[in-house]
């Protein structure tokens, strides 16, 4: 490739390479390869034009902060033109961004089931699933220092019980930073001190830049 091969087979390579690792759940990586080839995709032997557009959503939702989202994505010319000739993709696409978290979490059934049926997705239906929600709630509570169950579940157009489980499972995790007071029915998130954090990571730095020094010094020594 680094030798003459021609730009087409490169750009077809991008999206064989993009394939293969949505077939292995890295949707990040996938994201990536997929968004440089929208402009330049000519591999329909893999899929039709809107499937690939289909496969650009449905990896940048798990990958994309709502800046790039915005940019890359939601504004991108070369998917306008097609986005609505897909089923379910415009309705999820735009109802996270715009946080109708309601209309985003029906659009996240019909394009599971989408998913489901899909020849290299389809063993990672419930994966995929179970990432979108966990975007989904943490772009909610990142807007709050706390708030109540029962208010969050009406946003979302599910039940307290239900919520309450689904939030349990994630922050038993460690993917959630928060907790919920059954008490009083509240979510309290917990936010990142990115200060002591920075200063916690530097002082490990310093201690092992220390340790080499010394072991260093004592082979000098010898």
């Amino acid at each position: 490739l680094d030798q003459g091969c021609d730009w087409e087979r490169r750009n077809r390579l991008k999206v064989y390479e993009a394939v293969h690792l949505m077939s292995i759940r890295e949707f990040s990586q996938a994201a990536t390869l997929l968004l440089d080839s929208v402009a330049t995709f000519t591999a329909t032997e893999i899929c039709s034009y809107e499937r690939f557009i289909c496969y650009v959503v449905l990896t940048s939702q798990l990958s994309l902060d709502r800046p790039s989202m915005k940019k890359r994505v939601i504004d991108a010319p070369e998917i306008l033109a097609v986005i609505d000739s897909v089923p379910h993709i415009k309705s999820f696409l735009n109802s996270l961004y715009n946080c109708s978290y309601r209309e985003f979490m029906k659009a996240l059934v019909d394009v599971t089931d989408d998913v489901t049926a899909d020849r290299y997705l389809t063993r990672h239906a419930k994966h995929y699933f179970f990432e979108c929600r966990l975007v989904a709630y943490k772009q909610f509570l990142e807007s709050y220092s706390s708030v109540h169950l029962g208010s969050m579940a009406t946003t979302f157009g599910l039940s307290v019980d239900f919520l309450d489980n689904e939030l349990a499972m994630y922050i038993a995790s460690g993917r959630l930073r928060c907790k919920i007071d059954k008490v009083s029915e509240v979510i309290v998130t917990k936010r990142l001190n990115v200060k002591n954090t920075k200063y916690q990571a530097t002082i490990k730095e310093g201690d092992l830049l220390l340790n080499r020094i010394q072991k260093l010094s004592r082979v000098i020594n010898v």
